[in-house]
């Protein structure tokens, strides 16, 4: 076997963080004519860098492949709307930002978020590679370019619309194979005294909390705090505060400007969780291997859990059709043997099925006619909406159950 390179710095990647066997994409749902056709399958195995510990997959797909045509839409989740609006308010007032800034939002997806600046008046712009998504957020009114982002798409706007004030991006760093040229395309773009924010899902808690259904083909990669560092450190980008959200089961926003820029300081809270972190050992490789064992014992639980509830005569629809989903299902070997169906409020995958398992998608109304026992929530990070929104399973006792940390069951 082939010894690959680190994506980042270059070194042999040799250790294993976690192995979960073969998958499909996580969002290549299927129609029911191509139900019995032969469906790729790709490892999904993640390796741990020596030197800079970046946790990473490799590139067994083009991201043009994922990309282009995407089944993600973040409207869709309330909570995430909220969650960028709230963003969009509290960024507006520390950056001064105003009708003469100017805001470059990477992997804008529908206009979710940007739809607030331009509601405010503040010249914003969208670089968002899927076509159909990006439709979905010019009619919002938010100005979007259907590009993936790196140097060169840096340099051409540069030129055409100048340096950016903001430059932010979302849940996307992790789905950048070629994160240098990425870095390197945001140190072109922001202005001499500007700003970048990205948000991305923490390593220290998807390892605290179980998230192994987080990984998955379309994100190449997993950060700490200390390897984020280092990959902005090397494009001359000083990374000086950060903020622990709840989004996405835990999620860092780290706050970066150029390295020369000293108007903004190191603040204390950044210090603190990077002492955090090594004293939790992220720079140190044995940390990193014992997570397969925790993997293999949730997925042990979930299927206990299954077999009996199968045994009692139970019956069991799942909510949601989450990419994470498919890796949790798919890597524990659960189908239609125990889940019955899913339900979904995405129009877009209602009517196929989960890649994989080829467990079908319903809109939410299924629930309500078909009176499951339990409802396997799959987008556990967003439990609390989902139970308010089903909360009508209790007429007939239902339950729900959350997979990950580990099962559990709420009444």
């Amino acid at each position: 076997m082939e010894t690959k390179s680190c994506l980042f710095c270059g070194a042999p990647l040799r250790k294993t963080f976690v192995d979960l066997g073969m998958h499909p994409l996580c969002e290549s749902y299927v129609s029911e004519e191509k139900l019995n056709q032969m469906e790729p399958f790709y490892p999904l195995y993640a390796y741990v860098c020596e030197k800079c510990f970046l946790v990473q997959l490799h590139e067994y797909v083009s991201p043009a492949e994922i990309f282009t045509e995407y089944a993600y839409f973040s409207s869709y989740a309330d909570s995430w709307v909220q969650h960028a609006k709230r963003y969009t308010e509290m960024i507006i007032g520390r950056l001064g930002l105003t009708e003469k800034s100017f805001v470059v939002e990477l992997a804008s997806n529908d206009g979710y978020l940007l739809q607030h600046f331009v509601a405010k008046r503040i010249p914003a712009l969208g670089i968002e590679p899927a076509i159909n998504v990006a439709e979905a957020a010019r009619k919002k009114n938010v100005p979007t370019l259907v590009k993936f982002f790196g140097r060169s798409t840096a340099k051409e706007l540069v030129v055409e619309r100048g340096t950016a004030d903001l430059v932010l991006g979302n849940n996307v760093l992790a789905q950048v194979p070629d994160i240098n040229d990425f870095a390197g395309g945001i140190k072109i773009l922001l202005a001499s005294r500007g700003t970048v924010t990205i948000e991305f899902p923490h390593l220290m808690r998807l390892m605290q909390e179980n998230q192994f259904d987080t990984i998955y083909h379309e994100h190449f990669f997993y950060f700490s705090l200390i390897s984020a560092e280092r990959v902005f450190g090397a494009h001359g980008l000083t990374l000086f505060d950060v903020e622990e959200l709840p989004t996405h089961g835990g999620s860092l926003r780290i706050y970066g400007r150029h390295a020369d820029d000293e108007t903004q300081p190191v603040t204390e809270r950044y210090r603190e969780l990077m002492g955090r972190e090594k004293t939790a050992g992220f720079d140190r490789l044995e940390t990193y291997t014992l997570f397969g064992e925790q993997v293999k014992e949730a997925k042990r639980k979930l299927l206990e859990f299954l077999i009996q509830a199968k045994r009692k005569g139970k019956t069991i629809a799942g909510y949601g059709a989450p990419g994470k989903g498919n890796t949790l299902l798919n890597y524990c070997g659960v189908r239609s043997d125990f889940i019955d169906y899913t339900v979904d409020r995405n129009t877009y995958k209602q009517g196929k099925f989960l890649p994989g398992t080829h467990i079908p998608i319903f809109p939410p109304e299924k629930i309500r006619e078909t009176k499951p026992d339990y409802v396997l929530i799959l987008p556990w990070n967003f439990k609390d909406e989902i139970m308010g929104q089903v909360g009508y399973i209790r007429e007939w006792g239902g339950q729900f159950v959350v997979p990950i940390p580990e099962v559990r069951v709420y009444s």
